[in-house]
């Protein structure tokens, strides 16, 4: 499988999966309808999907002008929470307005999916790579400890 191939199979299915548990679960947990929620667990995915690109572009243009170079464990940090705290942004109002919920109780709803997610990323990238094998990048070279 070509790594582009790989990538966008893998986006697909994480966030195919991702609709299909968050939707029913922000049903249950606003008592709202389902076709409400897994519409807004689709809006939520595209969203995250953009802001994703837009933030890891924005990012890499910042990057390129510093004079330090590589990803230390503090840059990554800042990447990390950048790209969360963003998105917890631009999504508390969107689930405020459509479950009809305060900014507060919206803000607990994406701390918890945060948590979710979290736990998800890592479970979903261990099975997909388990089912389609590792990609190039992480495969053990001739001389490469295992």
């Amino acid at each position: 499988m070509t790594p582009t191939t790989r990538r966008v199979l893998q986006a697909l299915l994480y966030e195919a999966i991702a609709i299909a548990v968050v939707g029913p679960v922000l049903s249950v947990a606003f008592d709202k309808s389902p076709a409400s929620t897994l519409g807004l667990a689709v809006v939520l995915s595209s969203i995250a999907l953009t802001w994703n690109y837009a933030f890891n572009w924005f990012f890499e243009r910042w990057e390129s002008r510093q004079s330090v170079r590589g990803r230390s464990f503090v840059r990554r940090l800042a990447h990390g929470a950048g790209f969360e705290g963003g998105l917890v942004i631009i999504l508390l109002p969107v689930m405020s307005l459509w479950l009809d919920i305060s900014l507060t109780a919206a803000l607990v709803a994406n701390l918890g999916l945060l948590a979710f997610f979290f736990f998800y990323a890592i479970a979903f990238t261990w099975c997909f790579d388990r089912v389609f094998g590792l990609p190039a990048s992480a495969q053990a070279g001739d001389g490469d400890r295992v």
